[in-house]
């Protein structure tokens, strides 16, 4: 059976590297990035004379749900052609939404694949220093109002990922220290190969 891999958390937990090593170590995948679509959003806050702040009203009314509803039209197309697609992109909004993962998961169903929720688990303060270190413009308005940014994120494995049928996966990968992450990574391959 084919499946859709979502690597999803807030952002700077280690999605990007953490969903690079799945793919470089899975055997037909199609990786794709929804960072790859910032060079589009960056363009839409030009042209508007809009301050970039992925952060902003702006963002979240005119290039947010757009750039996921490209990211997973992109996977489920990809999906015709190749065994899994994992998607690097942080849905944290998403997951939490029962209708949009039902949509989803029917979605994916019809081309008879199944989803697998990869949620990436990072202490807090290890999130800030990332954020610091990858130096990042995105990052820009989060750090300079860290308690305002932080207080809106939810870190909280997403209880809404529950499926007591078993048609659906939730994998937790944690994502705080080196041996957490070997670990995790260890365990999720095997799952995912199996």
């Amino acid at each position: 059976m084919k499946e859709l891999i979502l690597v999803t958390s807030p952002p700077a937990c280690g999605k990007t590297y953490i969903s690079k090593q799945l793919a470089t170590n899975l055997k037909h995948v199609v990786y794709l990035d929804k960072d790859t679509l910032i060079v589009l959003s960056k363009q839409i806050f030009a042209v508007a004379h809009e301050e970039y702040n992925r952060s902003s009203d702006f963002f979240e009314q005119n290039i947010r749900d757009y750039e996921y509803e490209a990211i997973v039209d992109l996977a489920l197309e990809a999906l015709e052609y190749d065994d899994i697609v994992l998607i690097n992109a942080p849905f944290t909004r998403e997951v939490r939404d029962k209708s949009y993962m039902d949509s989803l998961s029917e979605k994916l169903r019809r081309k008879n694949a199944k989803l697998v929720v990869i949620w990436v688990q990072t202490d807090v303060k290890v999130v800030r220093q990332r954020m610091i270190q990858r130096n990042s413009d995105r990052d820009t308005w989060k750090l300079e109002h860290w308690d305002e940014y932080i207080a809106g994120v939810n870190f909280d494995i997403p209880d809404e990922l529950n499926d007591p049928s078993g048609r659906e996966q939730l994998l937790i990968f944690k994502n705080s220290t080196d041996d957490e992450f070997n670990q995790s990574m260890r365990e999720s391959l095997q799952i995912l190969e199996s």
